[in-house]
């Protein structure tokens, strides 16, 4: 793994910290599919993890009504604690599995109750700040990719073992 330069008002994802953290973000993120807003907030929570661009979690109340459906499955993140998954449903289209939330997260990650992260690739249309974002490699990996991250990030080939 060889460190990307950081370019004036970059952030290099090799300075994020390990373990994660999560801050609250005034970035305006916005996700479309289908002709439709799903989400658009500017009251976000990011979390960041060495080597990882960020997610970005929204609150239940920015996200448009009825769309959200709980999906089958959990799993466990070491810091954050349980998660849940969930469909997004927009008339006869079912996303299956593209949104995440800690109904009961760990106490440092106190605030991201009642948020929902979206994996990017499946809509599609999600921005930061206007910035369309490039997923992040990898299939577990949720994060958004922007011009304002410089990596590499975890998930492409060969970054298994960082």
């Amino acid at each position: 793994m060889r460190r990307e330069p950081t370019a004036p008002g970059q952030e290099s994802v090799w300075d994020f910290p390990r373990p994660a953290i999560a801050e609250p973000t005034s970035a305006h993120v916005v996700i479309e599919h289908g002709g439709r807003t799903i989400a658009d907030s500017r009251q976000t929570i990011r979390t960041l993890e060495t080597s990882h661009p960020p997610n970005y979690y929204i609150p239940l109340a920015d996200i448009a009504p009825g769309v959200l459906r709980r999906a089958e499955g959990t799993s466990f993140c070491e810091w954050k604690g349980a998660a849940v998954y969930w469909d997004v449903v927009i008339g006869e289209t079912v996303l299956p599995r593209v949104g995440w939330s800690y109904p009961d997260p760990s106490r440092a990650f106190a605030m991201l109750r009642d948020h929902v992260a979206f994996y990017a690739a499946p809509f599609d249309h999600c921005s930061v700040d206007g910035e369309k974002v490039t997923p992040q490699p990898g299939r577990f990996y949720g994060g958004w990719i922007t011009s304002r991250c410089a990596g590499p990030f975890k998930g492409v080939p060969g970054s298994m073992g960082w």
